[in-house]
C-alpha cells in the first residue's frame, strides 16, 4: 500500500460580491449585527453559475497548479449538497468539461464536512491502488438554497468551490495526508436541513452552536493523534467556516499556539462543502503556510456530521 498527499490546490468564486449592507436592504439587519454575530463581511453570490460550473473552474485551477494535464487523472470526487439534478452528478460534469477520459466519478453528500470525507475516501482509494492521481472537489450555490427574506440565514451563506489534485506518494515518501477521524451525531439531523423538492437551508443555529463549541475540538485533536503530530506543531488550523465565532471557539480550545487559524468566512460566508479547500487554497496562494508544513482540516454541519484530518501543505 502507498500513501497519498494534496499536490495542489485552486479555487473559484463568483464575481458578485454581497455586503452587509445590501442585505439590510432586504432583511430587518445591519452591518454591525451581522459582524457582531457571524463574522461575515462580504459573501459571493453566484448569478448564472452553476455548482459544476464553479466545480469545474475550481478544479482546472488545481489542475494547472500541479501541473498535470486531464489524462493524468483517473478519479474524479465532488463534495456538495446543493446540486439540483440528479443525474449526471457533479463529478461526471466536472469530467466531461476537463475532457478527463474513463475516471471514476462519484459526488459525496455530508454537508458541510464533505470536503474531508471526500478526502479521506479518496485517501483510500489511492491507499488501495484504485487511483493514482485524483481531483477532490467541495462546490456549492447555497444561493440557490437561502430564503432572502429569512434574516437568520441570508445573513450566513456563499457560493464557490475549492479543488485539491491528490497523488501517490513515492515508495520511500511519506504520505501527506493523515488518517481521517469522522463520523456524526444522526440523532441531531434536524438542526440543519435542507428538505423537499423547492428547499430552502434552515438551521437550529444556538443548537448547533453548542454542538460545535463543546464537542469537535476532542474530535480534531484524534486527527493530530493519529497523524502522529503534537498539537503545537500544527502551521494552520482549517476549519469549516461556518461562524467567526465558533471557529474561534474551537481554535481556543484546541491549544495550537503556533498555528495560523483560516477565516475566510470574513469575506466569503459560510459555503458548506467548498469552505475548507476554499480557505484552505487562499492560505496556500498567499504563502501563508510553508511546503510541507502540517495542517490541521476539520469539517463539521449538516447530518450532524464532522471530518477531519492532517495533510502535509503543498
Amino acid at each position: 500500500m502507498t500513501g497519498s498527499r494534496i499536490v495542489a490546490l485552486g479555487h473559484y468564486q463568483p464575481s458578485r460580491v454581497v455586503t452587509n449592507d445590501e442585505l439590510a436592504e432586504l432583511v430587518d439587519t445591519n452591518d454591525a449585527w451581522i459582524r457582531d454575530r457571524v463574522g461575515i463581511v462580504t459573501r459571493r453570490i453566484a448569478d448564472t453559475e452553476t455548482v459544476s460550473d464553479m466545480a469545474a473552474a475550481a478544479a482546472e485551477k488545481a489542475l494547472a497548479n500541479a501541473g498535470l494535464t486531464a489524462d493524468d487523472i483517473d478519479l474524479v470526487v465532488v463534495a456538495t449538497c446543493t446540486a439540483i439534478d440528479r443525474s449526471p452528478n457533479v463529478a461526471c460534469r466536472v469530467a466531461a468539461r476537463l475532457g478527463i477520459v474513463a475516471p471514476g466519478a462519484y459526488d459525496i453528500n455530508t454537508a458541510c464536512s464533505g470536503f474531508s470525507y471526500a478526502l479521506g475516501t479518496v485517501d483510500h482509494a489511492v491507499r488501495a491502488g484504485a487511483a493514482r492521481n485524483a481531483i477532490v472537489i467541495g462546490a456549492e450555490k447555497l444561493s440557490d438554497v437561502t430564503n432572502w427574506t429569512d434574516r437568520s440565514t441570508c445573513i450566513i451563506f456563499g457560493d464557490g468551490a475549492g479543488a485539491a489534485v491528490v497523488s501517490a506518494t513515492g515508495d520511500n515518501e511519506p504520505s501527506g495526508i493523515g488518517p481521517v477521524v469522522w463520523g456524526s451525531a444522526p440523532e441531531r439531523g434536524d438542526a440543519v436541513r435542507i428538505e423537499g423538492w423547492r428547499p430552502y437551508i434552515e438551521q437550529e443555529g444556538q443548537s448547533v452552536f453548542r454542538w460545535a463549541t463543546t464537542a469537535l475540538a476532542p474530535l480534531a485533536l484524534q486527527a493530530c493523534e493519529r497523524a502522529g503530530v503534537d498539537p503545537g506543531d500544527i502551521a494552520a488550523f482549517v476549519p469549516h467556516q461556518a461562524n467567526a465565532r465558533i471557529i474561534d471557539g474551537i481554535a481556543k480550545r484546541l491549544g495550537m499556539p503556533n498555528a495560523i487559524v483560516a477565516k475566510d468566512i470574513v469575506e466569503s460566508g459560510n459555503t458548506s462543502a467548498a469552505s475548507v479547500p476554499l480557505a484552505l487554497s487562499k492560505l496556500v496562494e498567499r504563502r501563508e503556510i510553508p511546503s510541507g508544513a502540517p495542517v490541521l482540516l476539520f469539517g463539521f454541519g449538516g447530518g450532524l456530521t464532522y471530518a477531519g484530518q492532517v495533510i502535509r501543505c503543498p
